[in-house]
């Protein structure tokens, strides 16, 4: 497998190919701006990282590569009805995720790559269920 290309912006990484539709959706979901905000990322839709997982990433990331984290789109992402993207954690504690809704990956992409909070901010404020909807839906 080749390693990750360095890219200008955030990356989202597609490693299931079970449905194009979905991906498609997911992805238009992801690029849809949340009032004056989204998400800046950079795409990979391509057929060999089929099945990548977290684990492998480590392995996968290029010297130069400018973030701390990335986003995946899963067998999950595509199922489920809310299409939670899995947040990835490159730094501090690398492999540690959790997912979110298409309409928050802006806020989680624009405060890491700026520095304004950590990964363990986010990934702290999840639902039970393990996805992060927002800081304002916590109860």
């Amino acid at each position: 497998m080749k390693t990750l290309p360095v890219t200008e912006s955030s990356l989202v990484l597609r490693t299931d190919y079970s449905d194009q539709e979905a991906w498609e959706s997911v992805a238009a979901a992801i690029q849809r701006p949340v009032g004056d905000f989204r998400a800046r990322v950079t795409f990979l839709s391509a057929p060999e990282y089929d099945g990548t997982t977290t684990e492998q990433l480590p392995s996968l990331i290029p010297k130069g590569f400018n973030y701390s984290f990335m986003f995946v789109v899963d067998k999950v992402s595509l199922a489920h009805p809310e299409h939670p993207i899995l947040a990835v954690d490159l730094g501090v504690t690398p492999c540690r995720t959790f997912r979110v809704i298409p309409s928050e990956m802006w806020s989680i992409e624009n405060n890491l790559s700026l520095a304004n909070m950590d990964f363990s901010e986010f990934a702290d404020a999840v639902g039970q269920d393990g996805i992060f909807r927002g800081f304002t839906t916590l109860q």
